[in-house]
């Protein structure tokens, strides 16, 4: 089955004609009859057998489709056989058990998508009272009421949870129907009082923050291998599916706590890596417009809280680590002897002893977990990550482009609603800078604590490109909003020295309105002094006065007209003046200037004349 050189095609071929030669001649019933029906055969059978069946099916689709139809027992105690396997998974004591049997499902969903979907179809929640019942009470439970009961952690089975997650995560690989179906699935509350139901996303990572604060007696993570599958699993759930991460950001204790878990030195390198990687993904597949929910405001809380050089050194660590630096292309088995069966039993009784070593922190079961595609994967994320999250972290959060039309004022906009318009418009330009200039800030001072340290390492080159990008960013900004300032303080001082012109003018107009009055009151006068040089005539008996009387009527009315005329005239300019006045009050009343002190004693001693109307009855 394993066949020779893989790149030789005809090795391939041979392989598959095996595969299928070996299923015709029933080799699938004996393998399942030593690995599943068989209890009491020795652990290293079984897991050789289970093993073996994953190698079986691999790449194979009538082989694939004899396994999922293949039941086990005998009536009316019948079971599915991958029922059967997920028992085991769900239920065995050994780890090298779960991880042979966690085999068959990964090589089962490989390119099977029509067998994923098969799979997840099953996933339908359960009533409380099924959803806690003893899986060995039921053999006729679906394949998907099992797997939901392994996630709902069962009298708090964290161990449990996290082997479902493990075979939830092959049927989701490479699915983007599978999650979104598995993303609608919503778990009743233990009990009704704890509140409404919860998605199953949700209850994962609420099952991720729990390991987290589990111990064991030496104060180390308790279940050191639980987080690590979990993150797999949401990694791989939230890779490429947009709505997996929008599901992700709903609850927003979340994101606080992928945050703290990427800088919490008391987990494992691989939890950090992984958890930074998670965080790289509500970034890059985030395809949400919300204000608190883009990737915009996820990689700014990133180089918040973390600060981008030190989140992209969690990346180099990760890879560092032993459990990605050696991991290999494939696995082979070593041949099933005495000695292998003792090995086995040695491996079981030593994992605890296993995580003291201090080359590997992480528990021994993960090189199998974490093969060399989901670590191949992760590598190719990385990559993707660094370039984006600089792309969105260097952009400003709203792309503000100035054009005419917001220069220009608009129909029936009113000169005070216009400057307001522009005010505002300057005001959010120069908080769009402060913002720039803050991250800046924050990506020079990060720089500049690892600047000194010697190290070209490619997330400082990152950083320094960054950098760049955001010096420029903020030039353009600011020449932009001073061209803007610049372009309002030149009109301001334009309206200004209008105001001045006007008022210049109203000036001259009030010194000849006061000349003209001068002029009247004088002829005012001379003719007073007349009336009583006619009065004195009058009283003297002189026989002139009829001729006094009438020099005195002709001269009286010519006086009038030509007053009259004069008046008019200084009527009408006076009221062409009176109009301008108002609107250069009302332009400075915008601008801000106080009109009633430009116009203070203005008129004040001007001796104008009393209403016509009298003058004309004496």
């Amino acid at each position: 089955m394993m066949g020779g050189s893989e790149a030789d095609p005809q090795k391939d071929s041979n392989k598959i004609t095996n595969k299928t030669v070996l299923v015709q001649k029933k080799l699938l019933d004996y393998l399942l009859m030593l690995g599943v029906e068989s209890q009491w055969a020795p652990i290293a059978v079984r897991c050789s057998a289970l093993r073996s069946i994953g190698d079986l099916i691999a790449g194979n689709a009538k082989n694939l489709d004899a396994l999922s139809s293949k039941v086990l027992g005998e009536e009316p105690q019948v079971e599915l056989a991958l029922n059967s396997i997920l028992r085991i998974i769900l239920r065995t004591s050994s780890m090298q058990e779960f991880i042979a049997a966690d085999h068959v499902f990964k090589n089962f969903c490989e390119k099977n998508t029509d067998g994923q979907a098969m799979l997840a179809s099953t996933l339908i929640p359960q009533p409380n009272s099924m959803t806690h019942a003893p899986l060995e009470e039921d053999v006729n439970m679906s394949f998907g009421s099992m797997l939901l009961h392994g996630l709902s952690e069962s009298d708090g089975d964290l161990e449990t949870c996290c082997r479902a997650a493990s075979v939830l995560t092959h049927i989701l690989k490479d699915n983007t129907q599978c999650k979104e179906r598995v993303l609608r699935i919503e778990l009743e509350a233990p009990m009704p009082s704890l509140g409404a139901p919860e998605l199953l996303l949700h209850r994962i990572v609420r099952y991720l923050a729990v390991a987290s604060s589990m111990k064991n007696k030496d104060g180390k993570p308790g279940y050191s291998y639980v987080q690590p599958i979990i993150l797999k699993l949401l990694v791989t759930w939230l890779a490429d599916c947009p709505s997996a991460v929008q599901c992700f950001l709903d609850s927003r204790p979340h994101l606080t706590y992928m945050l703290e878990l990427v800088s919490n030195t008391s987990s494992t390198v691989c939890v950090r890596g992984l958890a930074a990687v998670l965080l790289g993904e509500c970034v890059i597949y985030n395809k949400s417009s919300e204000s608190g929910k883009d990737g915009f405001t996820i990689a700014d809380a990133i180089s918040q809280k973390i600060g981008l050089t030190a989140y992209f050194l969690k990346f180099d660590e990760m890879q560092r680590s032993f459990l990605f630096s050696s991991v290999k292309p494939a696995q082979s088995h070593k041949p099933l002897t005495r000695s292998t069966a003792a090995s086995m039993a040695e491996i079981e009784d030593g994992e605890e002893s296993d995580l003291s070593d201090q080359k590997n922190e992480d528990h021994p079961i993960l090189t199998s977990i974490f093969d060399a595609q989901f670590v191949n994967f992760v590598k190719s994320l990385e990559v993707y990550i660094r370039e984006n999250i600089v792309d969105v972290y260097s952009r400003p959060k709203s792309d503000v482009a100035v054009v005419p039309a917001e220069m220009e004022q608009k129909g029936g906009e009113s000169d005070k609603d216009y400057i307001k318009r522009l005010k505002a418009f300057v005001e959010k330009q120069c908080s769009e800078i402060q913002k720039l200039l803050g991250r800046n800030a924050t990506l020079a001072e990060d720089l500049a604590r690892t600047g000194g340290s010697g190290n070209s390492q490619p997330e400082l080159r990152v950083g320094s490109g960054s950098d760049r990008v955001q010096a420029e960013t903020l030039r353009r900004d600011l020449q932009e909003a001073s061209q803007r300032i610049e372009m309002v303080k030149a009109e301001k001082a334009k309206i200004e020295s209008e105001a001045s012109m006007y008022q210049n003018l109203v000036g001259k107009l009030e010194s000849d309105l006061k000349s003209l009055s001068d002029a009247y009151n004088s002829l005012e006068q001379t003719n007073l002094h007349l009336e009583k040089e006619v009065k004195g005539l009058k009283s003297g008996g002189t026989s002139t006065s009829p001729d006094i009387e009438s020099i005195k009527a002709g001269a009286r009315e010519e006086a009038q007209k030509e007053s009259e005329a004069e008046l008019n005239d200084l009527l009408v300019c006076l009221g062409q003046e009176q109009s301008k006045v108002e609107k250069l009050s009302a332009r400075l009343s915008e601008l801000g200037e106080d009109v009633c002190k430009l116009l203070e004693g203005i008129g004040d001693d001007m001796g104008l004349p009393e209403d016509d109307d009298e003058e004309e009855e004496d």
